[in-house]
């Protein structure tokens, strides 16, 4: 396993920060699969030699959370929210249209490598539902009505900058622009 010395640096410094070195077990696992894309049995026993443990205390932390993996997603990584306030607004169907428009089943990577496709609990925007995040942009509302436009743009690599659909987060960029004068303030 080769670790860039950016990485290294990082791990060496966050180490030190807790009071034993297991603690910082998820730091370090997560900076590793932010590297490398995943953690499989050889970082897993590269961490725990670092960290003075067993290879099966990595591995149980990264088979327990969700968001550690074994095995890396795909270049793009969807994200469709299934818990109640999305689903009643119709996240099944819009995972469902994913899979078949993206040509990836959920849960799985495409053969080319290109997109996979989680379906999973809470994406924290249970009022905007359903909540679709590619990698680490949210997008609200991508119902059935939108969610066809959606897949095309991402596979046409359209997605970012389409004036039909802007993550929640550039929103908040595009906000934070506006002038403070400008800003709407109550009345004392």
């Amino acid at each position: 396993m080769n670790l860039s010395e950016e990485t290294l640096q990082k791990i060496d410094a966050v180490i030190p920060k807790y009071p034993e070195k297991r603690s910082a077990a998820l730091m370090v696992i997560h900076l590793v699969q932010d590297e490398l894309g995943a953690v499989d049995l050889d970082a897993c026993a590269w961490i725990a030699n670092r960290l003075e443990l067993e290879p099966i205390n990595i591995q149980e932390l990264i088979t327990f959370y969700p968001m550690l993996r074994e095995t890396p997603w795909g270049k793009k990584h969807i994200r469709v929210c299934r818990t109640l306030p999305c689903a009643l607004r119709g996240s099944y169907g819009t995972c469902k249209t994913l899979e078949d428009k993206l040509g990836v089943k959920e849960g799985h990577v495409r053969e080319d490598g290109e997109y996979s496709l989680e379906f999973m609990e809470c994406l924290a925007d249970c009022g905007e539902g359903p909540v679709v995040m590619v990698d680490e942009e949210t997008y609200e509302n991508i119902d059935a009505e939108k969610v066809d436009k959606f897949a095309d743009l991402l596979l046409e690599d359209k997605l970012n900058g389409s004036k039909g659909f802007k993550s929640y987060e550039k929103a908040l960029l595009v906000e934070s622009k506006i002038p403070a004068k400008s800003k709407i303030t109550s009345k004392k």
